[in-house]
């Protein structure tokens, strides 16, 4: 189906509306009068712009979060080539997540996905890019001689997004930042660490 460039500002618009609400509601499930109501729109226009009904508009929802998910935290990730720079992406990530509490939007939406096709994609790939940016700083500081070369990049990058996935589980659970902060500091402790020199002790 061809869009105008005036049918892709109103489906932006809806998909931008029902980010809006899961961001201001307690999560639950969404309905397509809700989206209607925040956005005003009718019944038709919906089915115009998500053929597939609900579980299309939540597909693209879901996937607008994740994009999300990288660009609150830039251009911090983007540029983690000094350790300030890596203390100011922390510090970014923090914030976000504090301010969020126990309430996910993504989370939220994603079970309300569970069978429909491309929702595992959907947060695969935001995984697999937010690993790639952390590898890019790590090789970045490498190459600049600020982290043992011996370190596996690609590695400790998993190590950070598990590590952060974990702690903000733990958040939304306990409604406490103390173990995202305590993976980060441990994390960022390991990547400044130097090999023991067995000559001098040190």
């Amino acid at each position: 189906m061809r869009i105008t460039a005036k049918g892709r500002a109103t489906r932006q618009r809806i998909i931008d509306g029902a980010a809006a609400h899961l961001h201001s509601a307690e999560p639950g499930e969404m309905t397509l009068d809700d989206v209607r109501a925040i956005t005003g729109t009718s019944k038709g226009q919906l089915f115009h712009y998500f053929p597939g009904g609900k579980e299309e508009l939540l597909l693209a929802v879901a996937q607008h979060e994740a994009d999300r998910v990288l660009d609150d935290q830039q251009p911090h990730l983007g540029a983690l080539t000094s350790w300030p720079a890596w203390q100011r992406w922390r510090d970014a990530v923090l914030a976000r997540y504090q301010a969020q509490g126990s309430h996910c939007p993504l989370s939220a939406l994603m079970s309300q996905l569970t069978t429909t096709p491309g929702a595992t994609e959907v947060v695969r790939a935001l995984l697999a890019q937010w690993q790639q940016h952390i590898r890019v700083g790590i090789e970045a500081m490498q190459a600049a001689g600020r982290i043992r070369p011996e370190l596996d990049p690609d590695r400790t990058a998993a190590a950070f997004v598990a590590g952060i996935q974990g702690g903000v589980q733990v958040l939304r659970s306990t409604g406490r930042i103390d173990h995202l902060a305590a993976v980060f500091d441990v994390l960022l402790t390991h990547l400044r660490t130097t090999p023991t020199d067995t000559t001098t002790g040190r």
